[in-house]
């Protein structure tokens, strides 16, 4: 990751982790990819190594990233998905030029065309969040419970109740304020 830059929350699921590229939506965003090189970084650290990123690719990127977060949210609070979400999404998995290979060790991996631009990272991105939105995985569409977050993420646990985007970050984060506020309220207890 490079000096100066917030690092990167990365998931076991593309979409979500691509809209955890900006962070704390109702509180003090964080942009996660503020430059296209940034995105670069991103987009290899996510197996989805690009050669660059023009400012506009950047601005693209941005664009389905937000829209995956609408329709994302849209899903997981079961309301209709925006319209121009959607749009974004689609155009942007048309456009990509990507396939689907396996590993020898079993896995897959996506493999972007020769020219290995943006717009195909892209298209996996999109891919990957129509298998999500419509429910084509197993899991589900959550929305973060830290009133700052309120990210959309992809559940996988066995009982479907997680609450938080990331233990570590937002999970944290309101376990230590209920702690703290717990002991204002009661101050003789942490002795």
């Amino acid at each position: 990751m490079r000096a100066g830059f917030p690092d990167f929350r990365l998931g076991n699921v593309l979409a979500t982790s691509f809209t955890g590229t900006l962070t704390e939506r109702h509180g003090n965003a964080v942009e996660r990819i503020p430059t296209p090189h940034r995105l670069v970084d991103w987009l290899a650290a996510n197996g989805l190594a690009v050669d660059s990123c023009t400012t506009a690719q950047l601005e693209l990127a941005r664009e389905l990233r937000e829209s995956i977060h609408a329709a994302s949210t849209a899903a997981a609070i079961q309301d209709v998905l925006p319209a121009s979400a959607v749009q974004i999404i689609n155009d942007c998995s048309i456009q990509g030029r990507a396939a689907a290979i396996l590993t020898p060790e079993g896995n897959q991996r996506w493999r972007l065309s020769s020219a290995s631009c943006v717009e195909d990272a892209l298209g996996v991105i999109a891919a990957d969040a129509i298998s999500i939105i419509a429910g084509e995985r197993d899991g589900k569409l959550a929305l973060c419970a830290s009133p700052t977050c309120q990210a959309a993420f992809f559940d996988t646990s066995q009982s479907r109740t997680r609450k938080w985007c990331d233990m570590n970050t937002c999970g944290n984060r309101q376990k230590k304020a209920r702690f703290n506020a717990n002991r204002h309220k009661n101050p003789n207890s942490a002795k």
